[in-house]
Order: C-alpha cells, then sequence, then structure tokens
C-alpha cells in the first residue's frame, strides 16, 4: 500500500501507512520476515534496548486473564553492542526502505543519554521511542515516566545528544496525563507514544500466590483500550506534537477510535502474538474502513472527533435520531 491517502507524516518518520508494532512485539524484526512482506508495515519498531544485557525476569512472561495479558519481561534484550553489531546491519539490508524506530531505557539519566549517542551514529535508525516506565535509580525507583521531573529529565537530555527524532512513551499510571505531555514536549520530544500497559497482578487462589515473579505485571489487551482512548484524547487536548497511539487494538475501528482521539499513527502489540498477520490484514482493512466512516484520507482521522456537548437537550435529540 503506497499511496498518498494512506501515508502519515511524523518527525523522522514517513509512513506509508499509519500502522507499526509496538515495542517489543515483533523483538528487532528478523524473527517475522517470513511472516508477510514487512515492508507493508508503516514503520518497525524494535525491541527496548538498554545499554547492558539484561536476561530478564524469570519466568513465565507473560499470562493470561479474563481482562487481557499481563507481562513480566523485565526488559529482556542483548544489549546495545549487540543490537548495533549483530541485528541492525541485517534488518538494514533486508529492510532498506523501511522507517525504523529502536526504543530504549535505562535505570538513570546516564544511561539514556548513552544510549541516545550511540544511536545517533546509525542511520538506518530514523527515530528514538524513550520507555520511561523504567525505574529510576536516582528517583528511589520511581518510574522516570510517572513525574514531569523524570520525563524532563530524560527527554532534554536524550534532545540534547541526538539529531534523531524523539518520542517519549508515557505511562498510563498516573492520576493526570496532560501536565506530563506538556513536560515530554517542553523538552524537546518530537512526539508521544501512548500509552504503555496499566499496572496490575493476578493471583493464584488454590496456592496462595502471584503468578508471575514480581507479583505486578503490565497489563494489555482489549481491557486498556477505552483507557488509551482517554488518555490520548486529554494529552492531544493540551499538546501540539503528533501521538502514535498504542493499546488493546484488537480490529480496525480499534485502530481507527485511537486516531479519532487524536493519534496520528498506531502501533499494536499482543494481537501480533496471536495472530502474525494481524498487522497486514489491519493495513489491507484501512481503505474500506475510510470509505466506511467517510475520510478521504488517514490523516483526516486524526483530532476529527467532534467537541463534547455542552447542551443537554440538544444531546438528548441527537441520541434519539
Amino acid at each position: 500500500m503506497n499511496n498518498n491517502r494512506y501515508a502519515v507524516s511524523l518527525p523522522g518518520l514517513e509512513l506509508k501507512n499509519p500502522f507499526m508494532p509496538s515495542s517489543g512485539s515483533f523483538y528487532y524484526g528478523l524473527d517475522h520476515i517470513d511472516d508477510f512482506d514487512l515492508n507493508e508495515l508503516g514503520a518497525l519498531v524494535l525491541k527496548t534496548t538498554t545499554m547492558q544485557p539484561r536476561k530478564g525476569n524469570p519466568q513465565p512472561w507473560t499470562i493470561q486473564t479474563k481482562a487481557g495479558v499481563l507481562n513480566s519481561v523485565g526488559l529482556a534484550n542483548p544489549g546495545i553492542a549487540a543490537v548495533k553489531a549483530d541485528y541492525l546491519p541485517k534488518l538494514a539490508e533486508k529492510l532498506p526502505n523501511l522507517p525504523k524506530m529502536l526504543s530504549i531505557s535505562g535505570e538513570t539519566i546516564t544511561e539514556f543519554t548513552e544510549l541516545a549517542i550511540i544511536i545517533d551514529k546509525i542511520p538506518s535508525i530514523s527515530a528514538i521511542e524513550l520507555n520511561l516506565s523504567c525505574p529510576n535509580v536516582d528517583e528511589g525507583g520511581r518510574a522516570f515516566g510517572v513525574s514531569t521531573a523524570g520525563i524532563t529529565a530524560a527527554v532534554s537530555a536524550v534532545r540534547a545528544v541526538t539529531t534523531k527524532a524523539v518520542y517519549a512513551k508515557l505511562s498510563p499510571n498516573v492520576t493526570d496525563i496532560k501536565p506530563l505531555a506538556l513536560a515530554a514536549q517542553k523538552a524537546g520530544a518530537d512526539g508521544l507514544t501512548m500509552v504503555n500497559t496499566l499496572v496490575g497482578m493476578s493471583l493464584d487462589l488454590m496456592d496462595r500466590s502471584v503468578r508471575l515473579y514480581r507479583g505486578k505485571g503490565g497489563l494489555s489487551g482489549k481491557a486498556i483500550h477505552p483507557l488509551a482512548v482517554e488518555f490520548i484524547w486529554e494529552a492531544a487536548s493540551v499538546v501540539d506534537i503528533p501521538i502514535i497511539g498504542v493499546g488493546g487494538v484488537t480490529t480496525i475501528d480499534d485502530a481507527l477510535e485511537l486516531m479519532l482521539a487524536g493519534a496520528s499513527a498506531v502501533q499494536v502489540g499482543i494481537m501480533n502474538k496471536e495472530d502474525p498477520l494481524f498487522l497486514s490484514k489491519l493495513i489491507k482493512q484501512l481503505p474500506a474502513a475510510l470509505d466506511k466512516y467517510h475520510f478521504e484520507t488517514a490523516a483526516d482521522v486524526t483530532h476529527a472527533l467532534q467537541p463534547l456537548p455542552t447542551d443537554e437537550d440538544a444531546w438528548v435529540k441527537a441520541q434519539e435520531k
């Protein structure tokens, strides 16, 4: 699909369509080369990478719940040196024209900065996504993404050392997303990715124990979709930078709903595990969906939401039609 009707232009990312995998769901892409032609994607988002290799948490990494999937992977990855030497050259060779965004995380500002300096010199990476849900050692273990100070520190530090586009991935585990979105914008982020997973738990009644090694995990899947819609809508009301929406997309309508709330593009996570062809199917469904809802282009969906009603009588009459 290479048509201006479906294209979306974002800082650092010229997308032929608005769809891409979320960080971690395609690992580094090479494992999915044979699933379908990955050049169909708008972009490829690569696994969150840290300075040093991480083996992650003890298994199981994911468990099914009644309301979605809980994960506790623990940022398992081979480290930036291996990614730079082994994965990225192969990706550049096999997918030279596909925009690529690399997710990074660190426990300190120094780690974020060191990673950004390395990535800045890798021409095949078009943009950097900051995973701000990692515990901030300098602030006693509180995640960067739950405070304006943490977001400002991480984003501004990365912004200072790279010319690549920077996207701040925001956490939904907060009371009010608006000041955090604004902090990311003011610190120099070119865009936002939202939302990350919500914190949840699952317990084993028979064993009277937690089902995940650390007890808590990140909840994804259908259950978080309405929450993602609301968070995106809130953030879009205060920032001028584009938003990449993610959260509970299981249908083309889900994807367009995130865009209607204010997202310019959409990432898909857990559905790639259930159906490796899901993104390819989503892309093929886009033309008919745009026609169905009377949108001329994919870009027209973003910010097309009507204002909230201010007149109760008019609202009641509209619902009666």
